[in-house]
């Protein structure tokens, strides 16, 4: 099901960016809608502009929000850039210092000063996020001139599509008053216990992050697999290329190579090589019963061990690594080491007790250097 894996791998299909491939979505838009619906609870919306599926996850996750953005000004930026553009037409320009002076009167609780590097700074890495999203379109100028100067102007033209880019809400979102209360909304209207609820977030669960935990979550996800984990697996391999595991703690979604339901692990890089270098090494120490897991399958271990384990790995591989890799100061390098494997739901780090949580997700994969690889980093061969 080729249209569903596109609306699953992608925020939305823009008509003006893919026709072909939203047209195809088009026709199969039954049978993708019925998917979407009875199995996932999702929103499939169609329009002349794009076509989109409304993926809201069970448990939010770090990599789940956008990782282009570093800072709370940036969503704040964004947030009011999508108000600024509810006011405007499908194709209708405007010059940046208009959005400028926007953002300026309605920032809320602290003014803009866009003298200031950094907040230029901010605002254009939010505008070229809305381009790269086809929100919106460069008509004439470079964001380059606002970045050196706070009078630099770009012509920029509204797609249309923002109005779709926030979710839509079954009740007044003014009533909330927690963050839990944007994900319960989704259950308000149905008795948690019901299957069809059930149904819905184990689906999710297992499409939308790359591994399902029992220690996360509700009990009865588990129970639902004990029960329907067979049927669930063979729907699921039967529209698309991929294999369901599931454990005592845990369950995963393995993707196959003509499977593109998002990004994937491992990818072609060396940050992906560092990763399956640890987890080869998390799982000899475990086999070593030097850590030990839980009756949860996961395994606790000090963050200072944690860490002394990722730089043993650079020293035993660093000529494996590009240079960037092997140049990073000791701080860098672990902060981003376990920043990407807590990405992808490797670990969680409990920072209040100084330890770090490995998942069992960790036991899943593990990658080594040929036998023949002269390991080490360049000091230790000199």
């Amino acid at each position: 099901m080729k249209e569903l894996e596109a609306l699953l791998n992608q925020r939305w299909v823009l008509k003006a960016e893919d026709k072909e491939l939203y047209y195809r979505i088009r026709d199969a838009i039954g049978e993708v809608r019925k998917f979407a619906s009875d199995k996932l609870g999702c929103q499939v919306m169609e329009n002349a502009l794009m076509v989109k599926m409304e993926k809201i996850p069970v448990i939010p996750e770090n990599f789940m929000g956008i990782l282009d953005f570093t800072s709370r000004e940036e969503y704040a930026f964004l947030c009011i850039l999508l108000m600024f553009l509810e006011e405007k037409d499908a194709g209708e320009q405007f010059i940046l210092s208009q959005l400028t002076e926007y953002l300026a009167a309605n920032m809320p609780g602290e003014t803009v000063d866009w003298t200031v590097y950094t907040s230029r700074r901010r605002l254009i890495k939010v505008l070229r996020y809305a381009v790269s999203q086809g929100i919106l379109a460069i008509t004439d100028g470079t964001d380059d001139l606002f970045m050196d100067d706070a009078a630099g102007e770009v012509l920029y033209e509204n797609t249309g599509v923002s109005r779709y880019f926030m979710r839509n809400f079954s009740k007044d979102i003014t009533e909330y008053v927690r963050p839990e209360d944007f994900l319960e909304s989704d259950w308000f209207a149905m008795d948690e216990d019901r299957g069809i609820a059930r149904r819905h977030r184990v689906y999710k669960r297992l499409m939308f992050a790359p591994g399902m935990y029992r220690a996360q979550g509700a009990e009865e996800d588990f129970e639902y697999l004990k029960y329907y984990g067979r049927r669930l697996a063979d729907d699921l391999e039967q529209n698309f290329d991929c294999h369901v595991h599931i454990h005592k703690g845990s369950a995963y979604l393995m993707t196959g190579e003509d499977c593109h339901m998002g990004v994937v692990f491992p990818g072609n890089n060396v940050l992906s090589d560092i990763l399956l270098l640890c987890l080869a090494e998390i799982r000899q120490r475990v086999e070593r019963q030097e850590w030990h897991i839980g009756k949860d399958e996961v395994c606790i271990v000090d963050t200072v061990a944690f860490e002394q384990m990722l730089r043993e790995i650079r020293r035993a591989n660093g000529n494996g690594f590009t240079k960037n890799y092997r140049e990073m100061t000791d701080g860098e390098y672990v902060q981003t080491v376990m920043d990407t494997l807590e990405l992808w739901m490797f670990i969680k780090r409990n920072e209040g007790e100084h330890l770090v949580e490995i998942y069992p997700a960790a036991g899943k994969l593990a990658g080594a250097y040929p036998d023949d690889f002269a390991g080490g980093t360049e000091d230790e061969h000199e």
